[in-house]
């Protein structure tokens, strides 16, 4: 089952490779990386999905990984546990093969987990005064050999 959520994309195809971050969310997607933005859609059949994803390009920078700044590519992938893979290609560019793995983000497990740890600050603790540690050091001189 391809869960809802977001997901680190490592992608590559024959002219190159690259990374972003997607979000999945009731058959939608979303996201982006330094230089594309991501949409589209996606739909799931127990372990088995097939998405429509549309990449178009939002700053200036590295050349798109299929050629042209602007596709529509359709996906076919596997899904199980906290991974999916996925390939396929695009309408604009149906020579280049499209490779992708969507890693899970486990982001909102850890920010649950950090609430454990919260520590209190208690100033009074602190040292009250600068100690010898902390004191400026004059400069340094180096030493001279004895004048003969």
């Amino acid at each position: 089952m391809l869960r809802d959520g977001k997901y680190a994309a490592w992608f590559r195809t024959p002219r190159g490779q690259g990374t972003g971050l997607v979000e999945l969310v009731e058959g939608r997607i979303s996201g982006r990386d330094s230089f594309f933005t991501y949409g589209g859609s996606y739909q799931v059949d127990q372990q088995r999905f097939t998405a429509v994803l549309t990449v178009k390009r939002h700053a200036e920078g590295n050349p798109s990984v299929f050629g042209p700044d602007e596709v529509e590519v359709n996906l076919t992938g596997l899904c199980g546990g906290a991974m999916a893979t996925c390939s396929g290609t695009a309408r604009e560019a149906p020579e280049v093969r499209f490779e992708c793995t969507l890693i899970y983000s486990q982001e909102e497990a850890l920010q649950a987990d950090a609430k454990c740890a919260v520590l209190k600050l208690n100033p009074d603790k602190l040292p009250k005064g600068l100690d010898s540690r902390s004191r400026p050091r004059p400069p340094f001189t180096p030493s001279r050999p004895p004048a003969s």
